[in-house]
């Protein structure tokens, strides 16, 4: 008998060494946009959309388990994974909405949680395997960050804001 059996844990149907790289890869995209909002001293940075990243491909990589877990119980099973990305969605949706300030006529903080938005959606296509998909969604969401940000202040002539 296997004491970790004993004590109850659950054997992966993903091997661990794939889960190991969803997350550290969900983590290290997510610290690209992190760094860009460290860089600009915003509420939010580089832990923020780490943990965000990291949170949302634990949630999506335990699903894919729970997953496979219930579809091979004899008389089968229902396991919607689309229902915990919603929740993943939602959760990071209310942790974005946090850094969004509203006073003196101005709101602040829209990038910001736009940013931590896209940290969640990058640790779910981690945390499903799509690397590819997260690599490009950090690509552009930096070139939105950073390249617009030198439009909006050279090319339209526009004050900087706390973004």
């Amino acid at each position: 008998m296997n004491w970790l059996e004993d004590i109850g844990i659950n054997h992966t149907h993903t091997p661990e060494w794939e889960i190991a790289i969803r997350l550290l890869l969900a983590a290290l995209f997510a610290a690209a946009i992190g760094f860009e909002r460290e860089l600009k001293a915003r509420g939010a940075g580089l832990r923020t959309h780490m943990l965000t990243a990291l949170g949302a491909a634990l949630f999506t990589v335990i699903t894919f388990e729970i997953f496979h877990e219930v579809r091979g119980i004899e008389g089968g099973g229902s396991v919607d994974p689309i229902r915990i990305i919603e929740a993943v969605t939602a959760g990071v949706s209310f942790l974005a909405a946090g850094t969004i300030i509203h006073g003196r006529g101005q709101v602040q903080g829209l990038t910001t949680g736009a940013g931590i938005w896209i940290a969640g959606a990058i640790g779910v296509a981690c945390g499903s395997g799509y690397y590819v998909i997260a690599f490009f969604g950090v690509l552009l969401a930096l070139i939105i960050i950073v390249v617009l940000r030198w439009f909006e202040r050279d090319a339209l002539d526009t004050k900087p804001n706390a973004d």
